[in-house]
């Protein structure tokens, strides 16, 4: 489906920085959104709200922001949003905050559902606003750069992919996204499969068919065909042993083989999202990583699932 975005909503007055407030309190937020804002030299960090209103609270306190008791009050204050809630608390969410003219730093799947996903990718058009969803291999140097590279060049014909994720594995460092109940509930192919998905599609086009098949530790294989004629495979679990753990992308073409480099930590690739994110409000060209790339995602995934079912 084409969403088209027109630009119309204004950025923030002259001589002043876009505020950007926060949706979420989890470890993610914790982690990543909130750190990376607050040090954004080109917007100001404008608040919190959380569905728990003493961890929003206490993640405030460092950077001196205030706690906002309703969301509709938070992007009454702002000009953009950002999002660290789990998928389909953030679409509801995202299609109100559009709605009252704020532009949307989503995480990834935008939702676990093409309808609530769709919403959000509508909500943003009808408003005008911008949209980025932050995908880590998207924005992560030198993985990003390796992406554009390896589009720009071409000519690649197959592509095998991996994430073996040890979340779940007991004898791995206790992790506080284990605690998640829509990861644990929908595993791998949604938490991490955008991702996966993110480096495919701009490198090897769009999805034209997909096949998917269940393999043990809650691994799910895909095998996709591409609009270039390309195919790809990719495995993706949350729960695989801890010594088996580990991500991989790797590209065979005319030019040869080549893989996906490791990438950096991820505040300093949520600061590149702030700057697309920016950019795009302030040229009104909408970023390739928008809510619509986010909904083409949460299509793939939902046939996949459809495909294991």
């Amino acid at each position: 489906m084409s969403i088209s975005y027109d630009g119309n909503t204004a950025a923030a007055p002259p001589g002043r920085l876009p505020r950007i407030g926060l949706l979420g309190t989890g470890p993610w937020a914790a982690r990543t959104q909130a750190p990376a804002l607050a040090a954004h030299p080109g917007c100001e960090f404008a608040g919190i709200w959380g569905r728990r209103p003493e961890a929003a609270a206490e993640l405030a306190a460092p950077y001196g922001v205030p706690v906002y008791e309703d969301p509709e009050s938070l992007s009454a204050d702002c000009d953009a949003v950002a999002f660290a809630l789990p998928p389909d608390v953030q679409a509801d969410l995202a299609v109100r905050a559009a709605a009252a003219g704020c532009h949307l730093l989503l995480d990834k799947p935008v939702a676990t559902g093409t309808t609530a996903a769709r919403a959000v990718a509508e909500a943003a058009a009808k408003a005008g606003v911008a949209s980025v969803v932050f995908l880590t291999l998207r924005f992560a140097e030198p993985a990003a750069g390796w992406i554009a590279e390896q589009a720009a060049t071409g000519g690649w014909f197959t592509a095998d992919a991996h994430w073996y994720g040890s979340l779940y594995d007991p004898d791995a460092p206790a992790s506080p996204y284990a605690d998640s109940p829509w990861r644990r509930e929908r595993g791998g192919l949604w938490d991490v499969g955008p991702h996966t998905l993110s480096v495919l599609l701009p490198v090897l086009g769009d999805v034209t068919s997909v096949t998917a098949a269940r393999g043990p530790a809650g691994l799910v294989h895909l095998l996709l065909r591409h609009e270039s004629g390309a195919t790809s495979t990719a495995a993706l679990t949350l729960a695989a042993p801890r010594a088996a753990a580990g991500v991989g992308l790797e590209l065979r073409g005319t030019h040869g083989v080549t893989t996906l480099p490791d990438w950096e930590d991820v505040p300093g690739a949520y600061g590149r999202a702030v700057d697309a994110l920016l950019t795009a409000v302030r040229t009104g060209t909408p970023d390739p990583r928008d809510a619509a790339f986010g909904l083409r995602l949460t299509e793939i995934l939902a046939e996949a699932e459809a495909a294991l079912d």
